[in-house]
């Protein structure tokens, strides 16, 4: 059977664009045809590359390069700043298309319930993250207010984010950081910053890379304790991945003190219990913990041991969270929509006909961009065993131009991929002519960012 498929991707990151590759090339290698229309909610594609990622990162952010390759080879169709759910809804998509996949990644912040946890100066990080990324809904501004900062998780997020806070922004200028970023950290008195850990340092989430580029801040000082290594036994470490940041990690006890003004100092071994204060965030409180006696690699129980840290804000970064879609399943335990190796669910467990997921929202917050390919590929792979024994229905709506009129008669700004490459081209003409020239200066506003690139859309229409 030769497959003839339309299909509908909501989200621009990488799991929706990887996803869209993937079934492109599926599809034609059989000899079928395949459109793809991938719906973005905001102006510019690229997801958490673009608004999650630490401006001064570029290494990561190099993946934008293949990503841009896929989009620009014509074969996927871009439709951003729409909404699905609000603009337009999943079951009139599924009138235009034979499948839609969801692709909408997670962006919120997990909780963290203990007490004080919502008091002023405590934030959680992937808002902040939003904020030093130039996200178009956020506030321009953010209360860098305080000079001793906790930061709580083990993750490359709490690293970013710790990192971001202590960094001077001097050594940000090369990077895409908005003016009102640099501006904000610029007037920011920080003089600590504290990351906290539940377990020991060889149990850390973070990258063997992110934490070697932690040591090379200029005038940062990095400050680890040494009881937080005594009873570790780097020899048992399970992989090399653990002994290389062992290594990088024992590397900083015994680094002298440079005498910067700004130091960022990792605990390990720290629950919280509370975050103090009254009207605001005065400190927090911590339980120590300890290697178990035995026990698996990694597995730490609770001790008598409480300390207390002064600190002025507080950062929460223990993972990110999914976002409902209107009328699709959803996991409120979980923070995904549900469904069983991408195929969504209905209430009574059944695969929904044509509703697929992928990427974070369909597995979660965990693991690296890279893991978006083969989560594609499962999901892809059911999408086309799907079409192939008839599993699916044809749209009802044939013309492929169809969606614009909707969208049209709704009167949404929708812009298109001309319309992103007038948007990218004028934020690279920023950053050449900037007082510190580099790649591009990131427009912030949506409006401004709409203006931009609707009008190349239009045009391009």
């Amino acid at each position: 059977m030769t497959l003839n498929l339309r299909v509908a991707i909501i989200g621009a990151g990488p799991a929706g664009i990887y996803a869209g590759n993937i079934l492109n090339n599926s599809v034609r290698a059989e000899g079928g045809e395949v459109s793809i229309d991938l719906y973005e909610s905001l102006p510019a594609p690229y997801g958490l590359i673009r608004y999650g990622v630490a401006p001064d990162h570029p290494r990561i952010k190099g993946i934008v390069n293949s990503l841009h390759e896929m989009l620009d080879a014509g074969t996927i169709r871009l439709i951003a700043n729409v909404e699905v759910g609000r603009d337009i809804a999943v079951d009139e998509l599924q009138e235009h298309y034979d499948a839609v996949i969801f692709a909408t990644g997670a962006v919120r912040d997990a909780p963290l319930d203990i007490p004080g946890i919502d008091l002023h100066g405590s934030y959680g990080a992937a808002d902040f993250v939003s904020w030093y990324d130039g996200h178009p809904d956020v506030p321009r501004t953010w209360p860098l207010e305080a000079k001793e900062i906790a930061v709580i998780g083990n993750g490359n997020v709490a690293l970013d984010v710790a990192r971001v806070l202590a960094k001077h922004p001097v050594d940000l200028r090369s990077t895409d950081v908005p003016a009102n970023v640099y501006a904000g950290l610029e007037a920011s008195p920080v003089t600590d910053v504290h990351v906290f850990g539940r377990r020991g340092p060889a149990d850390v989430k973070f990258t063997p890379i992110e934490l070697r580029e932690l040591g090379e801040v200029p005038n940062v000082d990095i400050v680890v304790s040494d009881e937080d290594f005594l009873a570790l036994d780097a020899t048992q470490a399970p992989n090399n991945q653990v002994k290389i940041m062992l290594r990088t990690l024992e590397s900083w006890r015994t680094r002298q003190s440079t005498g910067a003004t700004r130091r960022l100092h990792l605990h390990f071994y720290h629950s919280p219990v509370e975050v103090l204060g009254t009207d605001r965030v005065e400190g927090v409180r911590f339980q120590r913990n300890e290697p178990v006696p035995g026990g698996a690699w990694g597995e730490v129980r609770a001790t008598d041991d409480f300390r207390e840290y002064p600190a002025q804000a507080v950062y929460r970064a223990v993972g990110y969270f999914g976002s409902p879609i209107v009328d699709v399943p959803f996991d409120e335990a979980r923070g995904v929509i549900t469904n069983a190796g991408g195929r969504v669910l209905g209430e009574d467990g059944a695969p929904l006909q044509g509703l697929y997921a992928t990427g974070w929202i369909k597995r979660g917050p965990v693991g690296l961009i890279g893991h978006t390919k083969s989560d594609a590929m499962e999901t892809i792979e059911h999408l086309v065993a799907d079409a192939s024994s008839g599993a699916l229905r044809a749209p009802v709506v044939t013309d492929r131009e169809a969606v614009f009129a909707i969208l049209d008669e709704r009167e949404v700004e929708y812009s298109t991929w001309d319309g992103w490459l007038a948007l990218d081209a004028h934020e690279r003409s920023l950053g050449e002519t900037d007082e510190f020239p580099r790649e591009r200066v990131k427009v912030v506003p949506r409006e401004e960012q709409v203006s931009l690139s609707r009008a190349a859309s239009v045009t391009a229409g």
